[in-house]
């Protein structure tokens, strides 16, 4: 038996939805508060199946997580022990590998087996061992497992031959305990890299030049506890605009930061999208002209990000012409399209990018969810379909949006889980 998403489309969409905290911070400030000697309470933290998992692994270490409220967990690594991640739960997330730059950083050592996490072609994590490897860390890899050690990491001066958010964060974690200066140069500029060094300020850590490419960190000896609240998930909030321009009359998308979405904002308003921003909102009318086609490039932060092309990608499906996708960072991210041309869509992917030929119909189908951006426009695409949607492998959904089925029942969608 598997548990599906079946969507009943057509229903317009009305009212407002809150967005939850971001979860491409979370993966990241979860492992960030080992780092700590006192207890971290971490404000807005979305009910996520990666949370799940990296809570499974904070307790392998021997860190205490109390959940308080609905979206507060209080972490304490006050008795932690530096102990090999390597049960499933370690490869079940891609995020577990912060605990790379966490665990070196606090004890000199640290033993995990491979991350998992969503497939999207090659993602080397290369760059991060670089950077360990620069900050004075011997790094092994042994059995499907790394093993990183390192007497005294000493700062230095990093540059990162592509801008990953990924090695940023990692290297930062690690260095937050090195001897002297880290510059790492052609450092990612993505606000949940902003959030990461934030939380790691409050404890204690010297960190400079957040949202620029020259990321400065200079050595401490100690960190210690502190409070901190998330920023709004700019990935969900955009999935939810997109849903709300496909089919909403009236909807309001609230705890936004619109200026982490200028260049998805952007793109609605050219293909003809009736939107208003607000200071921490977006209000979606319905359009009741045609949409035109438009083309996007996804780049780096403050760039059209990868996260969105797949659901923005069902929208345009609904453009009069030729639209054209080109993505630049992940080339596995078409698979939606093969699923998208079960329910009716007109896409040619010659990667690396796909011709979306609209307007076109779209009627339900069973359909599956390749990785979890991929779920995003499935269910976007349900919402607009014809008769009824049933997406497979829901899993993926699950690791990246905090009570979906609730929040879009309440806009008055008409979705449900079954087994099958």
């Amino acid at each position: 038996m598997e548990t599906v998403i079946k969507i009943e489309g057509g229903h317009r969409l009305n009212g407002s939805v809150r967005i939850s905290g971001s979860k491409n911070s979370t993966v990241a400030l979860i492992p960030a508060c080992v780092l700590a000697s006192e207890p971290v309470t971490i404000y807005g933290v979305p009910d996520i199946s990666d949370v799940r998992s990296l809570i499974t692994l904070l307790n392998e270490l021997g860190v205490n997580v109390e959940e308080r409220d609905e979206d507060t967990l209080y972490i304490d690594p006050t008795h932690m022990e530096n102990v090999p991640l390597v049960s499933e739960a370690a490869t079940k997330l891609r995020a577990s590998y912060y605990f790379m730059g966490a665990l070196l950083g606090k004890f000199g050592h640290a033993e995990i087996r491979m991350p998992g996490g969503c497939y999207l072609g090659p993602r080397p994590i290369d760059l991060h061992i670089k950077g360990f490897e620069a900050l004075g860390a011997d790094v092994q890899y042994d059995n499907g497992c790394y093993i990183l050690d390192a007497d005294q990491l000493t700062g230095t001066n990093i540059f990162l031959d592509i801008s990953s958010v990924g090695a940023t964060i990692n290297i930062m974690m690690a260095a937050v305990f090195a001897k002297g200066r880290t510059v790492i140069e052609n450092a990612a500029r993505e606000p949940e890299i902003i959030d990461i060094a934030t939380l790691l300020n409050k404890m204690g850590a010297r960190i400079h030049g957040m949202g620029t490419s020259s990321l400065v960190i200079d050595g401490v000896e100690h960190l210690g506890g502190c409070s901190h609240e998330i920023i709004p998930d700019r990935i969900e909030a955009a999935t939810y605009i997109i849903m709300a321009a496909a089919m909403a009359d009236d909807m309001l998308i609230e705890n936004v930061i619109p200026q982490h979405l200028d260049a998805i904002l952007m793109k609605l308003k050219e293909i003809g999208i009736n939107l208003q921003i607000g200071t921490d909102s977006v209000h979606v009318f319905r359009t009741e002209n045609d949409l035109k086609p438009t083309e996007i490039l996804t780049k780096p932060y403050p760039g059209f990000a990868t996260d969105v092309q797949q659901p923005f990608s069902v929208l345009l499906t609904q453009a009069v012409g030729q639209s054209t996708v080109t993505e630049t960072i992940y080339a596995e991210r078409f698979k939606h399209c093969d699923e998208l041309k079960r329910m009716g869509a007109d896409i040619d992917v010659r990667i690396p990018s796909a011709f979306i030929h609209g307007k076109t119909k779209l009627y339900g189908a069973r359909v599956k969810a390749t990785d979890l951006r991929c779920g995003a426009a499935l269910v976007v695409a349900g919402l607009m379909a014809d008769g009824v949607t049933e997406i497979h492998d829901i899993y993926h959904i699950d690791r990246g949006y905090d009570h979906l089925d609730r929040k879009l029942n309440r806009l008055g969608a008409k979705l449900w889980r079954e087994e099958v």
